[in-house]
């Protein structure tokens, strides 16, 4: 069944004092998505306040989430979700792992150079771009915490190189499966997830996964990531042994319209491995 998209401009999950420019960046997608299978959510333009969760604009990033979820309901096919900041992956890979069946569980693959492992006691940023990931496997603000949750043994790192003393802590107390950038191989990726024993795939995909010096438009470059043409094949290989449950491409932070223009071709070429 085709992909749907779902765009998100989120901007409230992010620590940047940039983040505006995800709005442009995800607007930058939309414009190259099939009008009729795409899909905008109405994303408030306050910044939203904390409500005590020690989460950063926390009512405007649960109002997103409900907006989202409504819509994710309506879906009959995988979705692919454009932000926007990471947080938009709170309702994307949640709806996706509700709707898991017995013994039909869903791999999620973290393509990021960022583990966003906080939560709001450790994070120094109280943003949520940076706790999403912990959120979803059940730690975080309570009234952020989905239903279904993700177990620990169906997500693999991919690409992470910026953690902070607080995520490299948990992630090896957890025993998450990281797979570093000089690692990272179609065939070593494809054997990780066979390895969880999951039916489907979830593609979470920071642009920041990506080297800076092959793609500009990143709010939190990190230098020694993989190039738009590794990234490419790595998602190919997983569609081609693992069926999608969703994806989400996040973090696209275009400082000029000539900057989107320039990055847009490997967006593009992701997109089009992701809905072949």
């Amino acid at each position: 069944m085709p992909a749907t998209f779902l765009v998100v401009p989120q901007w409230q999950g992010s620590g940047s004092a940039r983040a505006m420019r995800l709005v442009d960046g995800a607007s930058a997608i939309r414009g190259d998505l099939p009008s009729s299978s795409t899909t905008v959510i109405d994303v408030p333009l306050e910044a939203g306040d904390e409500q005590g969760t020690g989460v950063a604009r926390a009512s405007s990033v649960l109002m997103v989430r409900d907006r989202m979820l409504a819509e994710l309901d309506l879906a009959t096919g995988p979705v692919v979700t454009i932000g926007g900041d990471c947080g938009v992956e709170l309702a994307a890979i949640g709806h996706c792992l509700k709707q898991v069946t017995a013994g039909e569980d869903v791999a999620v693959v973290w393509l990021d150079a960022h583990p966003d492992l906080n939560t709001p006691e450790s994070s120094t940023s109280k943003a949520f771009h940076g706790m999403v990931l912990r959120t979803l496997l059940g730690e975080g603000a309570g009234s952020l915490v989905p239903s279904a949750i993700l177990p620990k043994e169906r997500l693999i790192l991919a690409g992470v190189r910026a953690a902070d003393e607080a995520e490299d802590a948990y992630a090896k107390s957890a025993g998450l499966v990281s797979i570093g950038v000089d690692d990272l191989t179609p065939k070593r990726l494809v054997a990780a997830i066979a390895a969880t024993g999951a039916a489907s795939v979830y593609l979470h995909i920071d642009l920041d996964v990506l080297d800076p010096g092959d793609f500009i438009g990143l709010g939190y470059p990190e230098p020694f990531g993989v190039t738009g043409e590794e990234l490419v094949a790595l998602v190919k290989a997983v569609k081609a042994k693992f069926p999608l449950a969703g994806a989400g491409i996040t973090e696209f932070a275009p400082a000029s319209s000539e900057e989107a223009v320039n990055d847009m071709p490997t967006i593009l070429r992701i997109l089009g491995a992701l809905s072949a």
